[in-house]
This record gives structure tokens, sequence and C-alpha cells, in this order.
């Protein structure tokens, strides 16, 4: 069967990637099927540099914590910090720690430092501050988004003061206890103080658009972004405390689908800068409907992927990644039936797969969906060939 998917199959690089699109997307999205591997990191890496030496491509764009992300770009871009600093505050989920997102700061850095500003390259995560067992305060994004109209406009326009901020923010833990992810109701998001925060919330980001025309002429576009960010991140973080605690069934559905929409507000403010790689889980940037099974049972919802494809259009490109084995994590050699198995039998280590073309090779006898035995893993579900745009194929995840 190998042998009869080989005009599908190509060496791995950037040019072999591009050529599966009809046109440069402002948007590339590389999936991946499972995190923590820098053998998929250092793929990634390789890819990026890649696109900015070939393609003009000035931004990479990861699933971390789109606040924390601020201290990665101010790095890369100024100077500011050290590496071992960013590694550490930089990133969420425990990015931080792995050897390939430091090699990619450090590259980055160094790519830098000899060009002008216009010229720099930068990074962004594009997660909300979210983790899988609670959600942070939204103090940080709400007292940066009030101190930066608090400097620029009058004050009499403001809903609220900052000590009212501070007093109905209250202690954080009180936003970030762990339990009200398994028990809405120790969640605060539906109390009186965080319906009042939502709602000062709203007129603060009314405030700041607005006040457009006179921001853009007193500050700078980088500067007027951030404040963006953070009436984005400040509102979808309220919104997403509030329905943790919520004790409907749709919960947890809520939940997922409101962290993919917080993702695609901040991808598509990217897509305003110029052209930018992401790297995310498959299940963030397909464009067909996400699950994932948890506790309340199975839940589906629209991913970032899905919700920013419906607005860019062409102008958005997923390329997924499928892999052999991950053997430290009991994923062995793929059954031959399927997608991955196929694959498998290739001679080389990396490859770059034209779906169409591997739809029309393998239409009588389609890919069964593999099995995953590790919960971490995710296998390409074959369903998604005609929803991806191209496909990477690791053979193998190793570890020394």
């Amino acid at each position: 069967m190998a042998t009869d998917i080989k005009d599908a199959v190509h060496a791995f690089d950037a040019a072999a990637v591009m050529r599966l699109l009809p046109t440069r997307p402002r948007l590339l999205a590389l999936g991946e099927p499972t995190h923590g591997e820098d053998t998929l990191l250092d793929l990634r890496n390789e890819l990026f540099r890649q696109l900015v030496e070939q393609e003009g491509y000035t931004t990479i764009a990861i699933e971390s914590d789109c606040m924390m992300g601020l201290v990665v770009d101010d790095y890369v871009a100024s100077g500011t910090g050290t590496l071992d600093e960013v590694m550490e505050h930089g990133f969420s989920h425990g990015w931080g720690a792995s050897a390939g997102n430091r090699e990619l700061v450090r590259w980055m850095r160094a790519h830098n430092e000899s060009r002008p500003a216009s010229e720099r390259l930068h990074f962004a995560g594009f997660d909300g501050p979210l983790e899988i067992t609670a959600a942070a305060s939204p103090r940080q994004a709400l007292t940066a988004l009030h101190a930066y109209l608090t400097a620029r406009v009058d004050a009499d326009l403001l809903p609220c003061t900052a000590e009212t901020l501070d007093g109905l923010l209250g202690a954080d833990d009180r936003w970030t206890n762990p339990a009200a992810m398994m028990d809405p109701s120790q969640s605060m998001g539906q109390s009186a103080e965080a319906g009042r925060l939502r709602l000062l919330a709203d007129d603060l980001v009314a405030l700041l658009d607005a006040q457009t025309p006179h921001l853009i002429t007193t500050t700078s576009r980088d500067d007027l972004d951030r404040a963006r960010l953070y009436a984005r991140t400040a509102t979808g973080l309220l919104r997403y405390h509030h329905w943790m605690a919520d004790p409907s069934p749709a919960r947890m559905t809520r939940l997922c689908a409101l962290r993919d929409l917080m993702m695609s507000h901040n991808l598509l403010a990217l897509a305003a800068r110029g052209p930018a790689l992401l790297h995310a889980q498959n299940s963030h940037l397909q464009r067909e409907k996400s699950s994932m099974q948890m506790w309340q049972g199975r839940v589906e919802w629209w991913s970032a992927g899905a919700l920013v494809s419906a607005q860019l259009g062409k102008e958005y490109a997923f390329v997924a990644t499928a892999l052999g084995t991950i053997r430290h994590q009991g994923v062995d050699t793929p059954p031959p039936n399927t997608l991955e198995g196929l694959l498998y039998e290739l001679p080389d280590d990396r490859y770059v797969i034209n779906p169409p073309q591997l739809t029309t090779t393998l239409a009588d006898t389609p890919p069964a969906p593999r099995v995953s035995p590790w919960f971490g893993y995710a296998p390409f579900d074959p369903a998604h060939l005609a929803d991806s745009d191209g496909i990477v194929f690791v053979k193998d995840i190793l570890r020394s």
C-alpha cells in the first residue's frame, strides 16, 4: 500500500507545505496530536525559520497564555529581561520547561538583535489565561485596561476608579480556586461582584472603542493592540468565570467553546498584523467540530480554527500533524490499516502529505481510525482528510 500513496507524499520543508496552498495564508496553523514532545517542537521551529526566511512570516503564536506571552514578545523584540526569566514567566501549561520552546525564543532574539524594529519577529500566546483545572483572575487584564485608559482619556469618561475595581476583584484566590472546575457552587463567577465587574468591563471596552480616533494619534500601534488584548481577555475571563458557576449539563460544552472563542479573537487580531504561524493541538485548529470525553460525558464544540476559518476563508490554512509512535507513552507501531500505519511503511522520518491526492488514492480502501492507548495522544481522524490543507507525518517520537 505504501507505494500506492507516493504521489501524495513529499519531503518535509516549508516549500512543500506552501505548494499545497493556493496562496500564502495570513494564518498558517500547524497542529500537533500531543503536547510536550520536543521532536514536534523542533519540527515547528524549523518550519518557522524557513517561513521567515522564504515567505516573509513575522510572528509565531502558540497555545499559551496570551498575557504571559507579552513577556516573551518583549524579550525577543526588545531584549527585555533574561532568557531564564522569560522561560519561567512567559509560558503557561508548563511549556517554559521545554527545550524546543527555549530554542525558539533564543533564535528569535538572536534574529532580531541586528534588525530595525520594523523587521523584527514577534511572539504571541493565543490561549486565554486558562488551565484545565482553573481560570485566572481577571485582575491583570482589567486593571491594565483601566490604567491604559486612565493615562489617555478624560477621567470623567471612566466608568469607575481603580480602587473600585480592586474592591470588586478582591483576593485572586477566590477566582483561581481549583475546586470550582468540578463544583460550580465553588465559583464566584455569578456573584454580585462578578456581575458588576462584567458591566464595568463592558463599559471600559466601549470607551476604548469610542476613543479610537484619539488613541491612534496619541499612542503607538503596539500599545493600542495591547490595550485591545487586555480588553478581550478581561471580558473573556469574566464570561468564562460566569459559566464556571453554571450547574447545567451544558456547562463543560460551553466552557470548551468559550476557551476556543477567546483563542479565535486573539488569532483574528494577529491576522490583522501580518502573516503568522500558529501552533497548538490539532483539535484547537481544525475546521471540523472538536470533541473530548470528559467526566460529564462527551462534549463537542467549534474550535478556534473553525471560527477563524469562517472569517478568513483561504487566508487561513490548517496543516495537521500525525505521528507513528511515542513508545515511552505506550504508543507503538500503528496498525497497517490506519492512516498512520500506511505512512509508517514509508522509509523516511518526516513527510508532507497532500490530502486531496491521498483521498483519491485511498478512495476504495479508506483508512480505519486509530485507537490511542494513551489519553495524551489524539490520532488523526481520517474523516478530517477533506478538512485539512496538509498533513505532516512524523514517524517516531524519540527521547534520549
